[in-house]
């Protein structure tokens, strides 16, 4: 009996356990990120990538159409920017797209589709899904509106960047400066310096500003099923995370902003950025 009674406790902490860490997620498939086969290359080497959407149970390559495309290029160390939309190789059957470079240092590819996307959410769904996200402009337009009892949508976009080290050392100069996107997020120092740095702080921009209250999360994508820390931004738009200790990473943020006789009521961005830390030698 005592060992039916720990058996059953233990099968019932397993399940807790299970619920929380999946969530009730109310909105699906915010994440969406450049997946490298590789986040380290060797000079002149090239790596499958596809492009990824959603955490957990929910995770699989995205579906994205090429006419959504807007933007798919790199920074390279020295600045130079390079069209990558040649190489996208959308739907194909075992990649979107590969990556290759022939110089060392750091590469910032970048990649923004159109916001030719619409989601349309019943009123508590979709109040859910912005307490989760850490949409305030939504919440509070909703309440200004006496709208909380109506269904919402919006319109949004994709804007996301992987960090990519190509050979040893050179300049990590491009991983800390901003490429334009809507909603982006800055590192303010690289993964791939030398010595590797403790911590990770990095800065959110809205359309060129520093974005105060925004939820950023961290997330281990061989362990995906939740973030592994978060962090809302301060007045500068700062945020600070412990530098992670090898593997692939994926950081998201998502903001919105209420609109008015457009045909939806919010047009948001889904941010993120993608990289690779090699395990550190001890």
């Amino acid at each position: 009996m005592a060992r039916l009674i720990t058996s059953l406790r233990r099968a019932l902490l397993a399940a807790g356990a299970l619920a929380l860490a999946c969530g009730p997620r109310v909105a699906a498939a915010h994440e969406f990120w450049i997946q490298p086969e590789r986040f380290q290359l060797p000079v002149g080497a090239a790596t499958p990538m596809t492009l990824q959407v959603g955490t957990g149970t929910e995770r699989q390559r995205s579906q994205l159409p090429p006419r959504r495309v807007l933007r798919f290029d790199a920074a390279a160390p020295d600045g130079a920017i390079q069209d990558l939309r040649p190489a996208l190789t959308l739907g194909a059957p075992t990649a979107d797209g590969a990556l290759s470079f022939s110089r060392p240092g750091a590469y910032v590819v970048t990649l923004r589709s159109d916001a030719g996307a619409q989601s349309h959410l019943s009123a508590a769904r979709f109040d859910a899904y912005a307490r989760e996200e850490g949409l305030t402009p939504a919440l509070e337009a909703r309440a200004a509106r006496g709208q909380q009892a109506i269904d919402a949508s919006e319109r949004y976009s994709r804007q996301t960047k992987a960090l990519v080290q190509v050979g040893e050392g050179g300049a990590q100069a491009a991983v800390t400066r901003p490429v334009g996107l809507t909603l982006e997020i800055v590192p303010e120092v690289s993964p791939y310096a030398r010595p590797r740095p403790a911590a990770l702080p990095v800065r959110v921009l809205y359309e060129g500003r520093p974005l105060a209250g925004a939820l950023v999360k961290l997330t281990d994508l061989a362990h995906d099923a939740a973030p592994l820390e978060q962090h809302r931004t301060d007045a500068e738009g700062r945020a600070g995370f412990a530098m992670p200790d090898g593997g692939a990473w994926m950081m998201d943020v998502v903001w919105t902003k209420p609109l008015v006789d457009e045909g939806v009521d919010f047009e948001t961005v889904f941010s993120s950025l993608s990289f690779g830390v090699p395990v550190r030698t001890r």
